[in-house]
């Protein structure tokens, strides 16, 4: 990640850009290309302000010189956003590390449409932690416990305890009684790239991907389920629990895609990472952070 010269503004980083091989007659017809959304009129309003830069933070102009292999930066601004409706809490926080309670539909970090509601930028206007970064991944539909680092200096170490699976996750969720299954079972299956793009598919092979299931409880219409995934493939508890015939409810991607709904937030997944556990990679403490949310 390239350092910028320029400050986090409202909870915001810049974006910065790799310019690559090509030929352009000046920064802004390279510019206009590149994001064919953004009008020139934008660009040129962001030069002005000073809002677009190159590496040693020296202001760019519309007709800078296209210089390939440099690095610029510049803030995102993204279309009006809707206010997500739920609020994260803060469950620890140390020299370290900072970990946050989210909720549903709130992504962790900016992405496509989402910009201030997103956990990273919430987190940042709350604290003023800089170098705050999530450490692991959680889907924008779940909610539940996730990490993160704000000291540049350890933050590998604890990155390194996800890479090489040593970080123990409990997952709690709510899917139809599973009456043809005995439980707890372990499931294994091959997981890739899926059609859309967007989804994952199982497919025959050695497996990638494995699953500890557990019923806590069977309730009037469905159960509760806990689930400890030993592996961390993107969307895998979803995929797993479709395969089984017990799809996680209110889910939109497995078994089959259903429109996407927006700004609707009615009918949440009901998948919530409930703990997270590790041996501190620095102290030799065990950590274990528990979510206060239920399902």
């Amino acid at each position: 990640m390239a350092l910028s010269p320029l400050p986090i503004v409202d909870g915001v980083a810049p974006s910065y850009l790799w310019l690559p091989v090509g030929e352009w007659s000046n920064l802004l017809s390279f510019l206009e290309q590149r994001f064919p959304a953004i009008d020139s009129a934008t660009w040129v309003a962001r030069m002005a302000r000073g809002e677009v830069v190159d590496g040693d933070g020296l202001r760019l102009a519309p007709d800078s010189p296209y210089r390939r292999g440099s690095c610029i930066f510049y803030y995102r601004e993204p279309p009006t956003e809707t206010p997500i409706p739920f609020e994260e809490a803060i469950l620890y926080q140390d020299d370290r590390l900072l970990v946050a309670d989210k909720p549903h539909f709130l992504p962790v970090i900016p992405t496509g449409r989402f910009l201030h509601e997103t956990l990273l930028v919430r987190l940042k206007k709350k604290t003023g932690l800089a170098n705050l970064t999530p450490i692991h991944r959680l889907d924008r539909e779940t909610a539940g416990v996730i990490v993160f680092s704000h000291d540049v200096a350890s933050r590998g170490a604890y990155q390194s305890l996800f890479q090489q699976r040593l970080v123990d996750k409990t997952y709690e969720a709510l899917a139809p009684t599973a009456l043809q299954l005995t439980l707890p079972l372990v499931y294994r299956s091959r997981m890739v790239d899926g059609t859309p793009f967007f989804r994952m598919q199982e497919v025959e092979g050695e497996p990638n991907s494995e699953t500890r299931i557990e019923l806590i409880e069977r309730r009037a219409t469905c159960s509760l389920y806990r689930l400890h995934p030993l592996t961390g493939k993107k969307h895998q508890l979803r995929v797993h629990l479709a395969a089984l015939g017990i799809p996680i409810i209110n889910d939109t991607f497995y078994p089959d895609v259903y429109p996407c709904k927006g700004d609707d937030f009615s009918a949440p997944l009901k998948l919530l990472a409930r703990e997270i556990a590790f041996i501190d990679p620095l102290d030799g403490r065990e950590r274990r952070f528990s979510s206060l949310r239920t399902l």
